[in-house]
């Protein structure tokens, strides 16, 4: 009785001990849950003396434009073609590796009836190519780790720079790429060829004339089965680079096709900005699989690490409250989407995988089809009614491509601010890097940089001049 008696003693002693413990600490931990903040791992860097930011950036207009393409893959030969059918532009230099790729651009130039173009071979030639005192523009469709250093050296010679996607891989190259623009008061375009798809140019001008309200949230995704390119030793990506970066990196490689769409919409650093994102990454299963399929379960292929997840998905916060949801997956076995969904106070679009309109007061159900392409026509963008039938003939991913060739040489030759600066390559490119380093540590909010420098709401709205 006497111990039993001891041990309630004990027993209550403790308790009371616990609960006094907890009445002082639990307020500070309280506190410190309310207080918490996303991680900010890539402080802004101050703006270089005597710069100043490129927002609306005009230059003096060229009347024809003296264009040098560098990379002649399956990139860049397109992109050759494409600009064969573009009035005041001058081809005068071609550079890759692989002499078959450089025979075949300077075919597509015969086959246009344009004269030839000089030609570099060299691992260093597009060095020589950004210094030649006639190139206005040097065009960019090498891999992926090519892109900022001819960009920025570009730049440097005095060249305006259009880059394939994406145009760094790292927060130093997007800030390289920044504070060279600036300095040099040059063009720097990232080739965002889904910006410019008919469906995609049709939602921007809804949002701009206000059917769909309000956007409150947005989705993007780069969803297509890659493993067949990836792992393909003769005919896939050159030294199979692609290869390469999904076995070193567990991140959302190449967030820009779904990604670039949905910020224009929603006005990114014309009116708002990106405050911070978190991102998760299933576990990797879909290369290892395909390997073993394609070159045995004891072949070098199927016994590699690859760091990258199947699926990545990350979520994005704005200043002015919206959200964001973009995706990536290149290794399962699903049909191709960039998701492409808009969702607003009065009306929802989406292209992918199912397209569908769907509009107050009646929103809880698609458009028929009949209702949504008049939807779509009588919303269609001015410039799908300038270039659209032309660029539907030229192609290039049913003739998107051919459209941001034209807005691209259009605007140079007239003196405009391109559709897309350099704040937008930085900022679609900088996901790569910031849901690493979110994936690293189990989702933790990562902010993400303000390129501009607190010039993000010095304009209102995107504007395609």
């Amino acid at each position: 009785m006497k111990n039993r008696l001891k041990l309630n003693l004990l027993t209550l002693s403790v308790l009371t001990l616990l609960l006094a413990l907890g009445a002082c600490v639990a307020p500070e931990r309280q506190s410190e849950e309310i207080t918490f903040k996303a991680a900010e791992l890539f402080p802004e860097p101050p703006r270089p003396e005597g710069q100043s930011d490129v927002i609306e950036l005009r230059c003096d207009p060229i009347e024809t434009v003296r264009v040098a393409f560098v990379g002649l893959g399956g990139r860049g030969k397109g992109a050759v073609r494409r600009y064969t059918f573009l009035e005041g532009v001058e081809i005068v230099a071609l550079c890759d590796l692989v002499q078959e790729n450089l025979d075949k651009a300077q075919e597509i130039l015969e086959g246009a009836g344009l004269p030839g173009a000089d030609v570099y071979s060299g691992p260093e030639d597009w060095k020589k190519v950004c210094e030649r005192e006639d190139v206005d523009l040097v065009y960019v469709c090498t891999h992926w780790d090519l892109h900022t250093p001819i960009a920025v050296y570009a730049m440097e010679q005095g060249k305006h720079v259009a880059s394939e996607v994406p145009i760094a891989i790292t927060i130093d190259e997007c800030w390289q790429l920044v504070n060279t623009a600036e300095k040099t008061r040059r063009h720097c375009m990232q080739l965002e060829n889904c910006n410019y798809d008919f469906f995609e140019l049709a939602t921007l001008n809804m949002v701009r004339q206000g059917l769909l309200g309000e956007i409150v949230h947005a989705e993007g995704a780069y969803i297509h089965d890659l493993r067949a390119s990836n792992f393909n030793e003769e005919n896939g990506y050159w030294e199979m680079w692609r290869l390469r970066h999904n076995q070193a990196r567990d991140a959302n490689l190449y967030p820009t096709h779904g990604f670039g769409p949905i910020c224009h919409t929603l006005n990114i650093h014309r009116g708002d900005k990106m405050e911070y994102l978190v991102s998760v990454a299933s576990d990797q299963f879909g290369m290892t699989e395909f390997a073993k399929k394609k070159f045995g379960e004891d072949s070098d292929y199927a016994k590699r690490e690859y760091a990258r997840g199947d699926m990545n998905t990350t979520l994005i916060k704005t200043a002015k409250g919206k959200s964001i949801m973009i995706q990536h997956d290149v290794t399962s076995p699903r049909p191709y989407s960039r998701i492409h969904l808009l969702s607003g106070t009065k009306g929802f679009v989406q292209k992918w995988p199912v397209q569908g309109i769907a509009l107050e007061p009646f929103a809880h159900e698609f458009l028929g089809e009949e209702e949504m392409q008049q939807v779509l026509s009588d919303y269609e963008h001015p410039i799908t009614k300038e270039v659209g039938e032309l660029a539907r003939k030229v192609g290039g991913h049913g003739g998107m491509d051919f459209t941001m060739d034209y807005r691209l040489i259009h605007c140079l030759r007239n003196g405009l601010p391109l559709d897309q600066d350099v704040y937008d390559a930085a900022e679609w490119s900088c996901i790569t890097e910031l849901s690493e380093k979110s994936i690293e540590n189990q989702g933790m909010p990562v902010k993400i940089p303000d390129f501009t420098r607190g010039a993000w709401d010095k304009v209102d709205v995107v504007t395609y001049h």
